[in-house]
Order: structure tokens, then sequence, then C-alpha cells
């Protein structure tokens, strides 16, 4: 009886199936019969194997017909096969030197086990480095033989079967065979996870996976995508049969519904029958899930609990949104057209001017946010200054027009971009933007986080595709000089979101002054302009984005609420600037707010605010009214784009789920008792830390007029705090 038994199905490969056989032939352990599975006797590859027949003993051509697929080739390996273990090996693929030895002294040392795991490596054969897939999972295992339950994430539903050496006699005792149709690796390895009770690992790469130019045929589009769900019925269903433990079936199951999902997700390879296959895979994700199963975090544990209630329109959705944002390029502005650049680069030879500050606010949508409330303190305290906003072409008419402007991308922006001393910005300058020795960029940010920011996002998929790359994102971080922070929670967030150099300013956000130097006629001024009705309760209706839609989805009847909250209600609706096109839905009791140029205004006209989880509210808590969280979809929201915290359990008022509730919470009042009045004080002593009317002056004369630091205005304490007044008195903390 030879040692080893190596079957290599020769399908579609016969150009490439003497590498193959050489590769096996020359292994420097020749106790071993190569059995090539061949169409027929007169097919290309058999012949070719006929040829090694008759020149090497140990080669024992077998055939298997095509329709009986690559399960009916190995099968038809198996059943002629002779040796103590059994290997496999595609047709294209190779077997490395020297790895039969290393597999025969493995073998060795964990006498008597059902299988031994091995590291292959992928390798594109037209360019590229090849790269081992399998060496992380192996890294955790023991050093000799062990059981399965020892490392129950190591399954062979996660490995090809030629990534792993199976004793002959453990496949015939528990009658194993390779499973017709479709994914028959997939449920192979399954079904021999199940029955294996002493298995190793091989530290070392034994096949060479050579990958076809044009992919694998198993993401060719067409009915066989279907057979997936066969294979996870039949594995999961032994699994029950054999009564594994829920610490074993649980990395099983995960796996492969992982391969569930991206079939789900790619709607490409199933040509027709979407739902269908969505529907069949819900009832087996229910029927198989084991006791006390943990969904995974992020977009995965999204899709998870999706199909685990067949919710499939909401995850088409975010499976469009994830594709779109897949395919979305960078288009940050660079100085493209030859002129230019020849221009910028003649400008950064030139000196910097001292007194040039440039300023830009949300890619150049206009005058707004923390860049505009210094620009406007800095022509106050330090009038010898030149500054220069940086707009869009198109929203030149949204600046005051006393304020000194450029247009985005133009020669003269580009000029001054090369020569200002300063450079103040809530998002980014354009990656072309030269960081020079003595200049100094300021980065205010535009919000506290709630939720995920820069490279946190890295594990969040749709919202990471839609970041770029943070290899380009670091890079501009790296010209940060200082970056100002609203409180400690935002601080230590910002270190973590954007790591660099840069130093923190925790001086409070400038745009937020306004709430605490706005008097009562401002307040009527500004609400005589948005056109809200004498003693009406203005309540701010202000969503997020999100990053699994593809559009502005108010997620709330704004009449019904209207109508269930009480009479003297109007609705002011804000959507996220993302969704500011122009359109507006004005009615009787709804006045769209979402293209007025100022958030704080919009801010101080309103009573009360309802949000989702827009960082709004840690704004709109300086004002000390009364704030209220609708959170239908809280837990689909944390898993696709990631959060900072809990919100629910740290909320700054009432919580409601649907839209009754919401409404219930204005018609009783419950915006004004004890229990909301002390949430939001916790929350102001948490989020409002450094807002106290005098922010945007720290930042003038530190950064723009470089006093030192014990120089600065200090922060006034919360309770000494007078926030603008509201004009209908609802409570305050």
């Amino acid at each position: 009886m030879p040692r080893f038994s190596i079957i290599v199905p020769t399908h579609g490969v016969a150009g490439r199936l003497s590498q193959a056989l050489d590769s096996v032939l020359g292994q420097s352990v020749g106790d071993l019969e190569l059995i090539p599975v061949c169409d027929a006797p007169h097919a290309p590859a058999a012949e070719v194997a006929a040829g090694y027949a008759g020149r090497d003993p140990r080669v024992k051509p077998v055939h298997s017909p095509p329709s009986a697929g690559l399960g009916g080739a190995r099968n038809a390996g198996l059943r002629a096969a002779g040796g103590a273990y059994v290997l496999f090996l595609d047709g294209d693929d190779l077997l490395l030197p020297g790895a039969l030895a290393a597999v025969d002294a493995r073998l060795t040392e964990t006498a008597g086990v059902d299988v031994l795991y091995v590291e292959h490596e992928r390798a594109p054969w037209w360019e590229g480095d090849p790269v081992n897939p399998v060496g992380p999972l192996f890294a955790g295992a023991p050093k000799g033989a062990f059981a399965p339950a020892e490392l129950p994430g190591l399954t062979g539903a996660a490995l090809p079967a030629w990534s792993a050496v199976y004793r002959r006699t453990f496949l015939i005792e528990h009658e194993l065979a390779f499973p017709e149709g479709h994914f028959t690796d997939l449920g192979w390895g399954g079904l021999v996870t199940v029955a294996a009770r002493r298995i190793a690992v091989l530290r070392r790469v034994v096949v060479r996976h050579r990958l076809r130019r044009q992919g694998s045929r198993l993401n060719l589009p067409g009915e066989g995508q279907h057979a997936l769900l066969d294979q996870v019925e039949l594995v999961l269903a032994r699994a029950a049969e054999h009564a594994l433990p829920a610490e074993r079936t649980g990395p099983l199951f995960d796996q492969l519904f992982a391969l569930v999902l991206k079939t789900a997700a790619r709607p490409e390879r199933l040509a027709r029958g979407h739902r269908a296959f969505f529907r069949r895979a819900a009832r087996l994700y229910r029927r198989f899930r084991p006791a006390g199963h943990r969904m995974p975090r992020g977009s995965l544990g999204v899709q998870h609990r999706l199909l685990a209630v067949g919710a499939y329109d909401a995850f088409r959705a975010l499976r469009d949104a994830n594709r779109l944002a897949g395919r979305a390029v960078e288009t940050v502005p660079r100085p493209h057209a030859v002129r230019t650049r020849l221009r910028y680069r003649a400008a950064l030879r030139r000196p910097l001017d001292p007194n040039l500050v440039v300023y830009c606010a949300y890619w150049g949508r206009g005058y707004a946010c923390n860049p505009a409330a210094i620009h406007a303190k800095a022509r106050e305290l330090a009038p010898q200054l030149r500054s220069v906003f940086l707009v869009e072409a198109g929203q030149e008419h949204t600046l005051p027009k006393d304020v000194e402007y450029a247009v985005l991308g133009s020669h003269r922006a580009w000029e001054l971009l090369a020569r200002a001393t300063y450079l103040v910005n809530n998002a980014n300058f354009a990656e072309g933007v030269v960081k020079r020795p003595g200049s100094v960029h300021l980065q205010t940010q535009h919000g506290t986080p709630l939720k995920t920011m820069g490279v946190d996002q890295s594990t969040y998929p749709v919202v990471a595709a839609r970041s770029g790359s943070f290899t380009r994102l670091l890079g501009r971080v790296d010209r940060w000089d200082f970056n100002l922070s609203a409180n400690r929670h935002s601080t230590r967030m910002w270190e973590r979101a954007f790591p660099g150099s840069w130093e923190a300013l925790e001086y409070g956000y400038p745009r937020n002054d306004v709430f605490y130097t706005a008097t009562a006629a401002d307040v009527a001024r500004i609400r005589r302009e948005l056109g809200i009705p004498e003693n009406r309760l203005a309540v701010l209706y202000a969503p997020t984005h999100r990053d699994h839609h593809s559009g502005f989805e108010p997620g709330l009847d704004l009449e019904e609420f209207c109508a269930a909250a009480g009479e003297d209600v109007v609705v002011l609706l804000r959507a996220h600037y993302f969704y500011d096109q122009g359109r507006s839905l004005h009615s009787d009791r709804i006045i769209d707010v979402t293209a007025h140029r100022s958030t704080e205004d919009v801010c101080l006209a309103a009573d009360a605010l309802i949000t989702d989880y827009s960082s709004i509210m840690f704004d709109y808590a300086n004002l000390d009214r009364p704030i209220v969280i609708y959170a239908d979809d809280w837990e689909v929201y944390r898993q696709s784009r990631g959060v900072y915290f809990d919100l629910m359990a740290e909320p700054p008022g009432p919580v409601a789920r649907t839209p009754e509730e919401l409404a219930a919470v204005f018609r009783e009042r419950a915006y004004a008792d004890a229990e909301s009045t002390a949430l939001r004080a916790g929350f102001r002593a948490r989020f409002c830390e450094f807002d106290d009317g005098r922010a945007a002056e720290r930042v003038v004369r530190r950064v723009l007029l470089g006093e030192p630091p014990q120089a600065l205005p200090p922060v006034l304490p919360l309770a000494e705090r007078v926030p603008a007044p509201a004009a209908v008195t609802l409570v305050r903390s």
C-alpha cells in the first residue's frame, strides 16, 4: 500500500496538466500513487495522462464523465485510491518542492490524525505576488494533534479540498464523498469537519494554487449559485445529526453564511431568483442558528440581522448603497490643468504671506460653521490680517458682501493656498495642497463624534468604500498643526480617528458662541425670517445621513406627527447637508429649512429638537432646550455606521422608537419632566464642556495672533453660562 494517493482532476486543463503531474512525480518522497481523473480515454488530458502512465507505473489514470463535475471526478479518484493518506490537487496547480516530505514528517509526529490541514498560496500567474490566505487561521493551533473543539474556527468549510491531507480509512469509516453540484469543496470540507475527531496543522505552504485569469468558475452567474444553499443545508444538517456543540457549530455557521451573504450581495452572480435565494437562506439561517449565537459586528452584523428576519428589501437597499460606494472615486480638487499646476509651483517658490488667512467650510459649500465664526472674530481682533474664503463655483452668493473670496479650483485659489500662512478648514483641503514650512493648518472639525470617523471607519464596509484611501486621508491629517475640540470625548475620539502629530485645542466650537451671545430679539428676528407663526412650538427635526441609503428618507411622516403632537406644534425640517439640492417640503405645519445657510440660526429659532443620531444634538444642547431622540433603526445604524458610545444608554432626553411614542412625548410634555431634565443636564456636562461663547476668541488669539495658552480667556463653568432664551419657555436644567 502506498503512503500517499494524489488525485488530480483534469477537466479543461490539458495544456497545463503536465506541470501539475511533474510537480508530484518530482517529490523527494516517492511512495505514492498519482491518479489523474480524465473525462474520457480520448480526451486531450487523457492523452497526457496516458503518456505519463507509460513512463511511470505510479501514474494510474481513471475516468469520470464531465457531467459528473468536479465532485464526481474526485469521488472516482477516491474509489481507485489505495494509499494510507489522500491528497487532492487541481490539474493546473503545483505541489511545491519538498511538500510531501514535510507532510510525511508531520503525519509521523501526529500519528493517526484524521485530517492534516496544510497551508497553500494563491498566485496570480499573470502578475502579482502570491499570498498565503490560511496562515492567520493556523496561527493559534496547538503544536501536536488536537481535537477540533480546541480550535473551532479551523473548519474545512473555509478551506479548499487541496489544502488538507486525509487518512483514507477515516474517509471510508464515515462514508465521506464529495457532494454533487456546485460548491462541492464547501460541502466536502464541512462534512469532514463534522466527522473529524483528531486533526493537526502543517505550518508550511504545500500547494501553489494558480489563479485563473478569467476568475473562479464559482463566480459565474447562473442557477448553479443556488447550489450554495444546498451545501450549507447539507453540512448544517449533518452537524445537527452529530449533535455538534454550539462552540463548534458557531464558527462553522458563521463561515457558511459569510459565503451566503457574499453571494446575496452580488446580484450579478444570481441570474434570477434573487428574492427566492434570500428567502431560502433566511429559512436556513433561522433553522440552524446555534443556541447562544452572537452575530458579527459591523456591516456584516447588519446583514446577519436582515437575513435572520428575511428583510430582503432592506438588504437590497444596503447592498445597492455599498455597491455605489464601491464605485465612487475620490474627487478631491487638484490643480489638474497644466497652467494651474505651473502657477501653483511658481507660487510655492515665493515666500509665505505672513498676514494671509485662507478659510474653507464643507468642501466649499459656503460661509458657514467654525471657519465662518473664526473669520468674523479675526476681522474684529486681528484686522491687519487678510482673510479669504474659498467657495465652490455657484456658491458665491452665500458669502456676506464684504467678505473676500476665491472660487475653488481657480488659478487665484491655488495661488492663495500656496502663499497663505494660515489655513483654516472644517473638512480637508485638496490633496494637492502642499504643507509648507512655516504655514499653520487649523482643523476645526464640524461636530462632536457619535458615529465613527476617520480610520475607525475602516471596519465598516459601506462607509469605508465612500471614504476612499485611508493612507491618503492620513496624508492630509499630517498637514494639521491644530485640531479643535468641543469636549474631552471629542479629543479622545479625534486621536483615534485621525492619528497624527497635531495639537488638540480644547477651546470649544466657535460656531456655538452665538448660543450664548444671541438675545431674545435675535431669536424673534430669526423666527420671523423663517416664517414661524407667533406662539407656536417650533420643533426642529434634523435626521442624520444613512450610509446604507442612497438618498434622503425623512423616516417620519411629519404631517401625522404634527396632528398627533398638538395643534401648537410646527416642524422645522432640516435634512443633512448632503441632501441640500434646492427641494423643499413646505406646508402649513412644516417649514423646510434645509437650504437655510446657518444651522445656528435654525437652532436658535427652535424650541425643541428631534433628531436620531445627528451631531446637531451636541451643539443644540448648549441652548439647554429639550432634545428628543427618535431611534427607530438604532441597531441597524450602529452596526452599519459604527458609534463611539451607546446613545440609548446616555441620551440627552426622552427616546422614542415609534412615531406614536414620539408624538406622545410632545402631547404629554414628557420632555419637561424631571427625568428628561436630568438626562439633559448630564449630557450637557459631558458634551458642552468648552463651549461658553468665547471659543472663537481663544482660537484667534492662540492660532492667528500667537498668544500663549495661559493668556487666553479661561472657559466659563457650565453653571455660570446663560444660553440664548427660547421663544417658548419650556424648561431648563
